[in-house]
């Protein structure tokens, strides 16, 4: 009778301490911190997991960075106003959108080395490389549209036009292309080897959709809205799901073997939502990080998150060019802050 008892009692010591350790979430927390100081803005991160490179548009360059060390390792110079890097390892060639000169650099990923530029939309913003179809597509801001590349060649193939101003996109590398359509709060699914829009999806309640991840063997997209996550069935475009995230969102991911979705926010927060099966998600924990902490990349080897921001100034005052200034930033003040468990 005394060890049924206390073979109960640890049975339920047990369970309490499980439940707890659900109820507290994956524990992801800020666990190192890499100063790379520096001037001008940021925008997208891409991480090679394999050379364990990280790629951080820094204004009018590319620095690149060991993604466990946090030494310097080079950078893509005359980059104006880069907003992302798309990477084509097999081929060992990089690509970077350049949203003031309306142009991408091609390189080359073992010496970083600028081997032509090509002339693609107006203010190209996301870019991807696209396995399916081979083709580097360049999501262009102010000429809405997307501008299509042979990766081999790096010449461009055509154009597709899109309802609206384009932000984030994600291929299921199966012959799909999915980008959010920032300005009119949708999601288009691309023809990339066609070049033509297949469908495109309201994301309401969801506003002013961003980032874009996806979770390709459940076929579910992930957009990072206004304070909002919608998940989306990638084949119907039904909303399955809307989850309240962080404020300020810019960037999202999915790791495919823990099951997280993650959202990025600018107010020094990340979201992290756990997906329970294709049709039931929850939030899974909020992690503190730092404000201005807006885009991020997944390392799918180690399931860290690689974040980066500085520290602020006062707000210059409003001129006639430019109604609404961002924050002075600090010198020397940029840093990486790696989100692991």
């Amino acid at each position: 009778m005394k060890r049924t008892f206390f073979a109960a009692r640890v049975w339920l010591l047990a369970l309490a301490v499980v439940t707890l350790a659900a109820a507290a979430g994956p524990g992801y927390h800020v666990i190192n911190t890499y100063t790379l100081g520096g001037e001008g803005g940021w925008d997208y991160l891409t991480l090679d997991s394999a050379s364990r490179h990280l790629y951080i548009s820094r204004g009018t360059h590319v620095v690149v960075i060991d993604a466990d060390s946090g030494k310097a390792v080079g950078e893509i110079p005359d980059t104006p106003g880069v907003h992302g890097v798309a990477l084509d390892t097999g081929a060992g060639r990089g690509f970077v959108s350049n949203g003031r000169e309306g142009t991408v650099s091609v390189f080359e990923i073992s010496t970083l080395k600028t081997l032509k530029k090509v002339k693609v939309g107006e203010n190209p913003d996301a870019i991807l490389y696209d396995p399916a179809s081979q083709r580097v597509f360049t999501f262009n801001g102010r000429s809405h549209d997307a501008t299509a590349l042979g990766a081999a060649k790096s010449e461009v193939v055509g154009t597709i036009k899109l309802d609206g101003k384009p932000e984030f996109a994600v291929s299921d590398g199966k012959g799909g292309v999915f980008v959010n359509i920032e300005d009119k709060s949708e999601l288009a699914s691309l023809d990339p080897k066609a070049l033509k829009v297949k469908a495109t999806w309201p994301l309401a309640p969801c506003e002013e959709p961003s980032g874009l991840a996806m979770d390709r063997k459940n076929r579910r997209l992930f957009s990072g809205c206004d304070k909002l996550m919608a998940i989306v069935d990638a084949d119907s475009g039904k909303v399955v799901s809307t989850l309240p995230i962080c404020d300020g969102v810019d960037a999202t991911a999915y790791d495919d073997e823990t099951h997280l979705a993650f959202a990025s926010c600018h107010d020094g927060k990340l979201t992290v939502i756990q997906e329970e099966s294709p049709d039931k998600f929850s939030v899974a924990e909020t992690v503190t990080t730092q404000v201005g902490a807006r885009t991020m990349a997944l390392d799918p080897k180690t399931h860290q998150i690689y974040t980066v921001t500085a520290k602020f100034g006062p707000r210059p005052a409003p001129t006639a060019d430019n109604p609404h200034p961002r924050p002075t930033i600090l010198p020397d003040s940029f840093v990486v802050l790696v989100v692991g468990k």
